[in-house]
Order: structure tokens, then sequence, then C-alpha cells
């Protein structure tokens, strides 16, 4: 069983930055892929960024270029570095954890918003 608990969101201005933390609870931390989704008010959840095991990333294109997703093993702690933010990044950021197929852990959420 792993436990995440997102932090570090809140209001931002247009153009600023920050860094949600993603803190891994349980064994195995090294072995998880782990992934970083976000939901916007009355929109369906949507993946964002992945960094696998061996510290391989993946972004969506809405954020490529401007988000960072990066991992501290010895931390169990995965980062999300957002830069030059816009309105439409106002959302919930999950973060996920999967080490087998269809065995899934999510945290509880950590709002983000910007807005001037």
């Amino acid at each position: 069983q792993v436990q995440l608990v997102e932090s570090g969101g809140g209001l931002v201005q247009p153009g600023g930055s920050l860094r949600l933390s993603c803190a891994a609870s349980g064994s195995a931390f090294v072995f998880y892929t782990m992934r970083w989704y976000r939901q916007g008010l009355g929109k369906e959840r949507e993946w964002i960024a992945t960094i696998d095991s061996g510290g391989g990333t993946n972004y969506d294109d809405s954020v490529k270029g401007r988000f960072t997703i990066s991992r501290d093993n010895a931390k169990n702690t995965v980062y999300l570095q957002m830069n030059s933010l816009k309105p439409e990044d106002t959302a919930v950021y999950y973060c996920n954890a999967v080490r087998f197929v269809n065995n899934d852990y999510w945290g509880q959420g950590t709002q983000v918003t910007v807005s001037s």
C-alpha cells in the first residue's frame, strides 16, 4: 500500500512559477512509475507528465517546455516544476503511482490557481 500527499499549490500570477511536491509513504518507491494529472473545474482529469523508474520522462504537449517532472528516490518524492504559468493551468493537481498494471495509487490533490 502506498499513500501519496501533494503539496505546494496556491495562487500565482500569469507568467509565474510554482513547484509541486508529492511525498510517498510505503516501500519500493524506486520501482514505481510516477505521473502528474490535473483536473479543471467541470473538466475530466487529464494526464500531463510521467517519470519512470529509470528517470525517463514524457509530457503532454500542453505543458511541454514549461513543466519539468523529477524524482528524488532517497526522499520518496516526485516534483513538478511549473514555469510560465497560464490561467488555463488552473486546476487541482494529482499525483499517481503505478508499479503493476491496473494497480494505481492517488493523492488527494493540491489546488493551483493562476490569476491576475
